[in-house]
């Protein structure tokens, strides 16, 4: 294992690992008349609104965002969405179609315009992959085009661009764009869902004064901006008369801001705003509160324990073994999360299509003996560990529970350490600064894909949380997953890869997620795609 990956790598998972909620094979288009898949039926009414608590956001601009996904999945849309049933059908996108998966041809719906009346075409996709990608624009979703070829001479890992467009972009015709990837990807279809933000399209207008783009995006998805954006204000889309999709079922949505859940939970308590994300331990009081208007969803997220490569009290793997073998998941999850999260047997998330359960075998089961044997066959450990994880986000009990059966079952001195902020956490796991850490991926698509290359191979974006890991095989078996011919192959090789990867244990996978939210009774139902709430598509009562 290596040291942890860049510092700013570190902030943006951590940034992107804040959202209270997070946010799929291929080439073969499906038709719902003109407008794409995507939504319930349902005709937007001029009396319906709704108000949604969120994080302030960040910035609106799709490829310069963290934080922001409940506004920009409402006030843009992507090429290929995620039905109800987490099946991919095309949106924006007439088509997606690839012979060999590395040269791949997406052809538009016709008619599509953003809010501004501007027709969206295949330059409005290439311009702003183009501008995403290109490195001094220093855009945060830029790596969401790491795969396309041209990206290693806009967006350099040292020195300057040598190229200021992607290579592997050509616009074929006002419809029509190819793209072309550095290896075969068949999971590519899935990467243009809505959880990829940087994959939007923008209008030729945005480029005209992009700092007020970004208080004022002009999308093309089922919202349109009311207002700009005011730092500290709620922000109030409204549906877009002209939307090309299947119309959304409300005329607005505030999304109200809150500097934290408590304060959101309470107004939701109080009907004063409509849905509210609830964190995990807090689920047992929001059942009682709000009995059936909980809502647990199924979600691509996992949580895990990493470790510091530097330490070298954990440098035998029978180590982090025994320490995974000594945690009760299950308990844990009863008495804290009141069995509404999902006990990892896997590296990534149960609902996963194709993850493969169980492939952690016994290292993933609680086994108090087995682990204190195993921990003393390695020598032991010696002197106090410390879990460190981000205070004041509501993870104090779990973490104290670590804790506790690690200190119980191991006979080892073990604390869980509360860093005080977000800056903090990321500083001390750039600086080293640690034993144990903190770790959470919140797939942004649907694919084992997502999860094992952001994780467990040096370019991930989230891979200073595994504690920098990498291995030329498990790269190896990646490229095959990726390139498999159909999908039922391609979870055959994910399985290879996560046997590879849980050989050399880097991690303690703990929790796959699911996303809670509370309602008000206005609410009668929510429709979901990987645990993100389609808030276009809310079901009113009455």
């Amino acid at each position: 294992m290596k040291q942890p990956a860049k510092l700013q790598r570190a902030v943006a998972l951590a940034a992107v690992a804040a959202l209270a909620a997070s946010l799929g094979a291929c080439g073969q288009s499906k038709d719902d008349g003109d407008k794409g898949g995507g939504g319930p039926s349902g005709a937007a009414h001029a009396d319906t609104g709704i108000s949604v608590a969120i994080q302030e956001p960040d910035h609106l601009t799709p490829g310069n965002h963290y934080s922001s996904y409940e506004i920009l999945i409402a006030v843009f849309s992507p090429l290929t969405i995620l039905n109800d049933q987490e099946e991919l059908e095309f949106l924006q996108a007439e088509s997606v179609d690839s012979e060999d998966a590395i040269t791949w041809t997406i052809k538009l719906r016709d008619g599509w315009t953003f809010h501004n009346g501007e027709p969206v075409t295949a330059q409005s996709y290439v311009d702003a992959w183009n501008h995403t990608a290109y490195g001094p624009n220093a855009w945060v979703n830029s790596g969401q085009l790491r795969n396309v070829v041209g990206y290693d001479q806009t967006h350099p890992v040292e020195g300057e661009p040598t190229a200021t467009e992607l290579a592997g972009l050509k616009v074929v015709d006002d419809l029509t764009f190819t793209v072309e990837l550095v290896g075969a990807d068949r999971q590519f279809p899935f990467q243009l869902s809505d959880g990829q933000t940087g994959l939007y399209p923008m209008p030729q207008a945005a480029y005209e004064d992009l700092d007020a783009f970004d208080k004022l995006p002009i999308g093309n998805g089922p919202f349109k901006m009311a207002k700009a954006w005011e730092s500290g204000q709620d922000v109030v889309v409204e549906a877009y008369a002209d939307y090309a999709g299947p119309a959304p079922t409300i005329s607005q949505i505030n999304f109200r801001t809150y500097i934290d859940t408590d304060t959101a939970y309470t107004d939701a308590l109080a009907g004063e705003v409509d849905i509210a994300a609830v964190a995990g331990a807090k689920v047992a009081i929001a059942a009682q509160d709000f009995g059936e208007r909980l809502h647990s969803l199924d979600a691509p997220g996992v949580d895990f324990l990493g470790f510091n490569p530097a330490d070298e009290r954990f440098s035998d793997v029978r180590v982090r073994q025994a320490f995974s073998m000594a945690i009760d998941r299950a308990a844990i999850n009863e008495a804290i999360y009141s069995g509404a999260q999902i006990p990892s047997t896997s590296l990534t998330a149960s609902t996963m299509p194709g993850s493969p359960e169980g492939v952690c075998g016994k290292y993933c089961e609680f086994d108090p003996a087995a682990a204190k044997s195993l921990l003393e066959e390695a020598g032991g450990v010696e002197g106090a560990v410390e879990i460190l994880f981000p205070g004041g986000w509501g993870l104090e009990d779990v973490f104290e529970a670590y804790a506790n059966q690690l200190r119980q079952n191991l006979e080892i001195d073990v604390t869980a350490l509360p860093a005080t902020d977000w800056a903090e956490f990321t500083d001390k796991i750039a600086t080293g600064d640690y034993h144990i850490n903190r770790g959470r991926w919140g797939a942004l698509y649907p694919s084992q894909q997502d999860t094992l290359h952001s994780l467990y191979t040096a370019a991930g974006d989230g891979n200073f949380a595994t504690g920098g890991y990498s291995n030329p095989q498990v790269d190896a078996l990646l490229a095959a997953a990726d390139a498999a011919p159909t999908l039922e192959d391609s979870f055959e090789g994910y399985r290879a890869v996560q046997e590879a990867i849980l050989a050399d244990f880097p991690v303690i996978p703990t929790f796959g997620n699911r996303y809670l939210y509370v309602t008000s009774d206005r609410i009668a139902d929510l429709h979901s795609a990987a645990g993100s709430v389609r808030f276009a598509y809310v079901e009113l009562a009455g």
